[in-house]
Order: structure tokens, then sequence, then C-alpha cells
């Protein structure tokens, strides 16, 4: 469930940070997979929206036109492979106003071909490899190359680069975080310097994170931030950030689970397994009860360990799930709440459209 007053509150002090530092707040959508929250980012002041999966964008921007946000600028930060892909992106960009990133000479002419078919305009920015290793051109040369063959594309548009530093996020400590964070933002800067020497304009410098936000915006290189995170925060971000600045986002998101068996003195066994979340990162920690750990106790079910608990068959106890972005995938709606009472039951618009 989520709580509202927190989770409106979280949108509203994100899109005061970028404005006040003035920085175009384009949040992704990988972490809510939610046309709400999507429309409340938008209706605070966020330049348009990013996605992990084209599948993700098609299903919310399809809602969000329903609701009239047609002209959405819509963000894919990972980029497409193969005709099928590009063949949707140039149907997605009849519908928004596009922007897909490229690390690869093959996957231009693709988008290109499909946005000459379909007779649409598609935005492209270069994405650097800025130390994550996942996606990304590793050199000047390499980007150079994608900006040549953009310039030759009829339909497509250069606009500048990608730079996630995925790798940075949870980095705990602020100033171990700031060190690799100014190093992971150098690697950017040489792809810009070299592209601003050539006589290429860079209009968006994309990037960051939840983890990186006030360091991203001390650096200054990145005009343009992609929280995702922030509205719902984690126990793994929790860890990791502390009281630092970055992590001054109320914890919105939390799994509501019931107490199915209390047969033992030291511990009760909870409906929220193995199934209720995703374990990457660890264990979630139960909100309200400072002695009480958990530890999964099958697919179905979890152990809450509380000696001398006096928790009671049918209680409802409240976790932190490890990481939101991937346990939100696990369900079909969220349970919107204020003062513990239900106001809204939000679709979780982009549930398992990871294709």
């Amino acid at each position: 469930m989520c709580d509202s007053g927190l989770l409106h509150s979280n949108i509203e002090r994100m899109a005061a940070l970028a404005l006040d530092a003035g920085v175009a707040l384009r949040p992704h959508v990988k972490s809510h997979k939610s046309a709400f929250v999507a429309e409340q980012q938008l209706r605070a002041g966020a330049v348009g929206l990013s996605f992990a999966k084209l599948g993700e964008a098609e299903a919310v921007v399809e809602r969000l036109r329903v609701d009239g946000h047609v002209a959405v600028s819509v963000l894919l930060t990972s980029p497409l492979t193969g005709r099928h892909s590009a063949e949707r992106a140039a149907v997605l960009a009849a519908q928004c106003d596009l922007i897909v990133v490229v690390d690869h000479g093959d996957g231009v002419d693709e988008v290109a071909a499909a946005a000459t078919s379909h007779e649409t305009t598609i935005s492209v920015l270069c994405d650097v490899d800025v130390g994550l290793g996942r996606t990304g051109v590793v050199g000047v040369a390499e980007a150079l190359a994608i900006v040549e063959r953009v310039h030759t594309a009829t339909r497509l548009r250069f606009k500048g680069v990608q730079g996630y530093g995925g790798h940075l996020q949870h980095i705990a400590g602020r100033e171990l975080r700031r060190e690799a964070t100014i190093a992971s933002t150098k690697r950017l800067s040489a792809v810009i310097d070299a592209l601003e020497s050539a006589g290429v304009a860079v209009a968006i410098r994309s990037g960051g994170g939840t983890g990186t936000l006030g360091l991203d915006l001390e650096i200054g290189v990145l005009n343009e931030l992609q929280p995702g995170s922030y509205v719902f925060m984690d126990r793994e971000y929790r860890d990791a950030l502390g009281d630092d600045p970055e992590g001054r986002f109320a914890q919105s998101l939390t799994l509501l689970t019931s107490v199915i068996s209390v047969n033992h003195e030291d511990y009760v066994t909870v409906d929220a397994g193995l199934k209720s979340m995703a374990t990457d990162a660890g264990l979630p920690t139960v909100i309200s009860h400072q002695s009480a750990t958990y530890q999964f106790f099958g697919d179905e079910q979890g152990m809450v360990i509380d000696p001398g608990h006096s928790y009671r068959r049918g209680e409802r106890l409240e976790l932190v799930p490890p990481h939101c972005d991937p346990t939100v995938d696990r369900y079909d709606v969220v349970w919107l709440v204020h003062d513990d009472v239900v106001v809204d039951v939000l679709e979780v618009t982009a549930r398992g459209r990871s294709q």
C-alpha cells in the first residue's frame, strides 16, 4: 500500500529541487509503473517521463492519451535492438514525443528505417557508458560515429547524451558516493566536450538517480535528471543513504502482511514470502516493531522473529520492501491510503511489460 500524503510530498519535493536548480526533471516510471503517478509527476512540473522498457512506455502512454496527455515527452533509457522493436518504437512516436537512446550504429539504422517506414520523427540520445558497463558507447570515437549516422537519417534528430550511473546509486556514505559520481561524470563530460568541439549541439544531458540526486546537481553536468525510486523509497536506499540529503524522501510504500500462525513463542508466521517481494536486495524491515526481524519462510510465507511477542492471528504488519521497483511489478494494484483509510486503488498500469 502507499500513503497518499507521503507520495505527493515526495513528488512535490523532487519537483521543487529540480526547479530551484534549473534542471529538467524526467522521472523514471520503472519504479511505480503507474499512469496515475506519472500524471501527478507531470502536473508537478516534470518535462516528460523515462521508461526502461518499450512495453512499459506503450502501456502508460496509451493510458495518458486517454486522459488527454497526448503530447507527453517519452525517453526510452535502454537501447532497442532488432527491426520489430524499432517498428514498435516508430508506432509509439506517433502517439508521443519520443526519444530513444542508441549505443551502436546498427541501432541507429534500425530506428531510422522504422521511422521512415511509419513517417514519424524520432529524437536520439547517444548512450554513454559512465562506468556501469551495461550499455553505452565506451569512447569518444564511438559517440562521434553515432552522431554522424544519426545526422544522415532524415527522420532522426540528434538531441544529446545519456549517462546513467546505476552502479552509484546505492554506495553507502556520501563522500564515497561523491567521489564515484565525479569519476563517472568525467566520462560523460569527455564525450560532451568532444561532440561540442566537433560542432555538435548537446542539448540534453540526461541521467542521474535518487541516490546521486544532490551530487548530480552539485557537479552540474547533467541538465536532466531521471530519478525513480524517490516516489516510494525502499530498505536498500534507506540503508545506503541514511540521513544524507538524497535520503530525505519519505517511505510511502509498504507491504501489508497478515499474521497467520502464532504457535511459537519466539516468532510468528506471516503471509508475505518470496513471491511477495523482490529478494535481490535482501530482507524487508518490520515497521513499528523495533525488536522484530523478518526472515523468508518459503514461497508464500515469512517469519517475523520477536521473542516474547504478543502478536495475534490476523494482525496486520507493515514491511518496508527491500527493492521497490521489482516488488511493485508483482502486483496488479496499489492501495492508496490516507490516515489508514483506503482512498483509491491504483492500477499498476505497466505491470509485467518488460518486453
